[in-house]
C-alpha cells in the first residue's frame, strides 16, 4: 500500500514517517544521475548548494521544511536539497553521451473545463518502476497561517509535486528536455509546491512568471474557473491557455517558441500522445457536452502506440511505465489517485477538503 503522511505539525514528520522511502529515492537519484549527467553523489550535493541563497531569499520556510526531512530521515540537508531540484539536474545538466538513454518519463495531463461541467485536471504520470514503491501522498496543513490544507502526490523527499488544495487550486507536470538551469529563479518541484500554497490560478502563476522557474517544465495549472499552461526553460516562461472547448493538453515538448532554448526531444512519441489525447477528447466532447471523472479516466488507459502511448508500459528498452493517474474534480475540490497502469490499478486513494 502507498504512504500516506500527514503532516500537521513539523515537517521533521515526512522524513520520520517516510524515511525508508526518502533513502530509496536518495539511492534511486544517486543511480540515475550517474548515468544521465555523470554526477557522483558528492557532486550532486556541490550541485544543491548552488541554491541555497535561493531558497533562503524566496522561500525560507521550504528550506526550513526540507531540513525537518533530513533530520526526521536521518539524511543531510543537502540529499534533500538535491532531490528537490532533481528535475533541473537531471534535465538541464544532461550529458552529452550519457551513460544510459534519458527514456524515463513520459507524462501526459489534461485539462478540460467545458459547458457547466466541473473543472477537471488530470495526468498519468510515467517515471521508472523502481521509483514507485518510494511515492508518497502527503499532506499539509499549517496552523496559524492563512495557506491552504493541501494534498500532493510526491516522490518521498520532494515537497512539492502533482495534487490540489482546499482552495480548488490544483497543478499537473510535463517534464521536458532543455538545456540550461538558472540557480536564482524556481526549482520546478518548489514552484510546484507554490502553486499548492496558493489561493487562485492567477495568484499562482503571477508569482511563478515574475521570478521564473530554475529548469525547463510544463506545469499545468487550473482551478475551478479553468486551465492554463505554463512552459518554461531556464530562461523563458511562456502562457499556454485553454482552447475554445476549454481543454489544454500537454505532454514532454515544448508547444510554444522559446527564445534560445536548446530542447532536445528525448521522447519520440511525446507529439503522439499529446495528439492522440487531443482526438480522444475531440470525440468524446462531440457526443457529450462534458465529460464525468468516469470518462476521462477511460481516456488514460488508451494503449495506441503501445508500450508507448498515454497508457505507458515497461517493455522494450524502456524501465519507465505509468505509475499512477490522477483526477482532480476542482469544482468539487476532490481527487482520486490510482497507482499502477491505468489498465491495472493495484490501489485507489481517494482526496476530498
Amino acid at each position: 500500500m502507498v504512504l500516506i503522511v500527514n503532516a500537521f505539525g513539523t515537517p521533521y514528520e515526512h522524513g520520520q514517517q517516510a524515511k525508508d522511502q526518502v533513502l530509496g529515492s536518495i539511492s534511486y537519484y544517486g543511480s540515475l544521475f550517474e548515468s544521465t549527467c555523470g554526477l557522483d553523489w558528492p557532486s550532486v550535493r556541490e550541485e544543491a548548494t548552488k541554491y541555497l541563497d535561493t531558497l533562503e531569499r524566496l522561500c525560507p520556510e521550504y528550506l526550513e521544511e526540507i531540513r525537518g526531512i533530513a533530520e526526521g530521515a536521518g539524511v543531510t540537508l543537502l540529499d534533500i536539497v538535491a532531490l528537490n531540484v532533481r528535475t533541473e539536474i537531471n534535465f538541464g545538466l544532461f550529458s552529452q553521451e550519457p551513460k544510459l538513454p534519458i527514456q524515463l518519463d513520459g507524462c501526459t495531463a489534461l485539462a478540460i473545463k467545458s459547458g457547466h461541467g466541473p473543472s477537471f485536471l488530470s495526468q498519468n504520470w510515467d517515471w521508472v518502476t523502481r521509483q514507485g514503491q518510494n511515492l508518497i501522498v502527503y499532506t499539509v496543513q499549517r496552523p496559524d497561517t492563512d495557506i491552504p490544507r493541501f494534498t500532493v502526490v510526491t516522490e518521498a523527499g520532494i515537497i512539492g509535486k502533482i495534487g490540489l488544495n482546499e482552495s480548488g487550486v490544483g497543478v499537473c507536470l510535463n517534464a521536458i528536455k532543455a538545456r540550461g538551469v538558472d540557480h536564482t529563479k524556481w526549482p520546478v518541484h518548489l514552484a510546484l509546491r507554490k502553486v499548492l500554497e496558493s489561493s487562485s490560478r492567477q495568484s499562482a502563476i503571477d508569482e511563478l512568471v515574475s521570478t521564473g522557474l530554475a529548469g525547463s517544465a510544463h506545469l499545468l495549472i487550473a482551478d475551478e474557473f479553468g486551465a492554463t499552461g505554463l512552459e518554461s526553460t531556464a530562461k523563458t516562461v511562456e502562457l499556454l491557455p485553454a482552447d475554445d472547448q476549454g481543454v489544454v493538453i500537454h505532454s514532454n515538448h515544448l508547444l510554444l517558441n522559446h527564445a534560445g532554448s536548446e530542447e532536445s526531444l528525448w521522447l519520440l512519441d511525446s507529439p503522439q500522445r499529446s495528439d492522440r489525447m487531443q482526438q480522444l477528447v475531440t470525440e468524446e466532447l462531440s457526443s457529450k457536452q462534458a465529460l464525468t471523472a468516469s470518462d476521462i479516466f477511460k481516456l488514460f488507459q488508451d494503449e495506441e502506440g503501445y508500450p508507448n502511448g498515454i497508457n505507458r508500459d515497461a517493455a522494450d528498452d524502456s524501465s519507465a511505465e505509468t505509475l499512477f493517474n490522477i483526477i482532480m474534480n476542482l469544482s468539487e475540490r476532490t481527487a482520486t489517485i490510482a497507482f499502477g497502469r491505468t489498465t491495472n490499478v493495484v490501489e485507489r486513494v481517494h482526496v476530498s477538503f
